[in-house]
């Protein structure tokens, strides 16, 4: 019987995270494909601003920190100075769907060889939950106190499905974490993205949609039954782009 361990690829540092939210699942995702590819000695983290700032902490691998929104122009840098290493971004939607939207998109254009995991929680987490560029439609935070106006601040933004039509995007995939079996598609994403680096083909973004139940003003359980229940269908679940798979939109 195999035994289950801590993935190398994280360390002992306990996550501060609130109970119930879901980083530390996607961090467990992050360091097994680290793991499984033996690609930790090589392997470097951008941090982003938001929840995750921290992530220096808990991923036992050389990290950047890197400006609110700007992490994937840092991860640029990075790689193109040794392509040898293993360059991935892990934001949250504050900072890549807002002030980092143009980062992301001529990240993608230029196909650079990195690796992007996209956490979509709906709100502006670490700051206290006001709303973010995906928050859902009707959605209650702290600065939407009746619910997103469609009609006065625009729709959420779907990064999957824009970047789908960006020609430079090599593989995009939206999953989810609440659940066992979304999170086995997750982990399967996570390792594909990974992969798709070490093998030179170019810009990969994994959306993770997670949840927030601090913000969300809601307990852990009733945090899971929103995201299949509110999230899901807003941001629906599968594979967006993949030149390299069969029959794949390049």
């Amino acid at each position: 019987m195999a035994e289950f361990h801590k993935p190398k690829a994280l360390t002992d540092a306990p996550l501060h995270y609130c109970p119930g939210c879901t980083h530390g699942i996607i961090h467990r995702l992050v360091a097994e494909a680290i793991d499984e590819l033996g690609i930790q000695g090589q392997s470097i983290c951008v941090a982003s601003v938001g929840c995750s700032v921290m992530a220096y902490d808990y991923f036992d691998v050389d990290c950047v920190q890197a400006a609110h929104g700007r992490a994937p122009a840092v991860a640029t840098g990075v790689k193109r100075s040794d392509p040898s290493k293993i360059v991935f971004t892990y934001q949250g939607d504050g900072d890549l769907a807002s002030i980092g939207t143009a980062e992301i998109v001529h990240a993608s254009a230029r196909r650079e060889n990195i690796t992007v995991i996209f956490v979509n929680n709906a709100i502006y987490g670490m700051t206290g939950g006001q709303m973010a560029p995906t928050t859902l439609p009707g959605m209650v935070t702290q600065t939407s106190p009746y619910g997103r106006d469609v009609n006065t601040v625009g729709y959420p933004m779907k990064m999957c499905e824009m970047l789908s039509k960006v020609d430079g995007a090599a593989y995009l995939e939206r999953v989810a974490v609440n659940n066992v079996a979304n999170v086995r598609k997750a982990k399967k994403a996570i390792l594909h993205a990974f992969k798709n680096q070490v093998e030179g083909k170019g810009f990969s973004l994994v959306e993770v949609i997670s949840s927030c139940p601090t913000n969300w003003g809601k307990s852990p359980e009733k945090a899971l039954e929103f995201i299949q229940t509110d999230m899901i269908p807003y941001y629906p679940l599968g594979v967006y782009k993949d030149i390299y798979a069969e029959g794949g939109n390049n």
